[in-house]
């Protein structure tokens, strides 16, 4: 999706950018309540009163109110910026000053072009050796972006980073202004919780149920089965923290062997409807 070099001191690695991840949720096509048909989205000129297809519509920079720019793909590949087509790395720091939960934003996979496989070794073993992530800018999807350059197994990955300036400030949220007090007795039942519920971090051990409970809803409509349908939530009103926290700590002592297997068996059943299916 992405080709250039990055920019290491006086050393410039070829690379191409592919996306580390996908997305697996769950999609839904607009349709007519009448017949069925897919609805269109049409991009319709109010002035002339008609569609404009894809290939003939042009980018506009809005100016003032009704007013615009128009901007084409080759000014946009031509701008005075060097990071359109370089990674330019601008500094080195420890990965824990990032705060990786509100400043990472996509994930990436840097592959060298056979000329610069040399260099991207030795750039991965001198983040490896040194235990910094590299921090630098990157132009791409009509803006620049900060980014984070790290180790990702055997390659190099790129997560591009929100601006400072597209951080919301916690201090507009509704939060407690003075510290609640907590007894000692529940703290110490609620650190007993999370021990019981420690694990070292296995993607794999979830899922997504919501997704297989909408491929399952399908499946049925389409077997003209009843669609199965979930119990009322029982909402629990906490009015013994204490007796709450206790009783969860008992159902987290249930063996964690137990739960993935028992977790893990409508997966199977899923992924072999899904299976027949296609």
């Amino acid at each position: 999706m992405w080709r250039g070099a990055i920019s290491f001191g006086m050393v410039a690695i070829p690379v191409r950018m592919y996306l580390a991840t996908e997305s697996k949720g769950v999609s839904f096509r607009l349709l007519c309540p009448r017949d069925g048909a897919p609805l269109r989205n049409k991009r319709w000129c109010p002035v002339e009163d008609r569609e404009v297809g894809w290939n003939d519509a042009v980018r506009g920079f809005e100016v003032a109110k009704d007013e615009y720019v128009q901007v084409d793909d080759e000014e946009l590949d031509n701008l005075p910026l060097s990071t359109t087509r370089t990674i330019d790395i601008l500094e080195f720091c420890d990965d824990a000053e990032i705060d990786a939960g509100v400043y990472v934003k996509g994930a990436y996979y840097l592959e060298p072009e056979p000329v610069g496989v040399k260099p991207y070794q030795l750039l991965r073993k001198a983040l490896a050796k040194t235990g910094k992530v590299a921090v630098g800018k990157v132009a791409m999807r009509e803006r620049e972006q900060l980014c984070r350059l790290a180790l990702h197994e055997r390659a190099i990955l790129l997560n591009t980073l929100h601006w400072p300036d597209e951080i919301r400030d916690a201090g507009e949220l509704a939060l407690p202004e003075a510290e609640e007090e907590v007894h000692a007795k529940e703290l110490a039942m609620a650190v007993m919780l999370i021990e019981n519920l420690a694990a070292r971090f296995d993607p794999a051990r979830h899922r997504d149920q919501y997704r297989e409970a909408v491929v399952s809803l399908v499946e049925a409509k389409l077997a003209n089965q009843p669609p199965e349908r979930a119990p009322a939530p029982a909402i629990a009103q906490i009015t013994d923290l204490m007796a709450a926290l206790k009783a969860s700590v008992e159902a987290s002592r249930r063996p964690q062997a137990d739960q993935t297997e028992e977790d893990s068996a409508p997966q199977v059943a899923i992924a072999g409807r899904r299976r027949r299916a296609s």
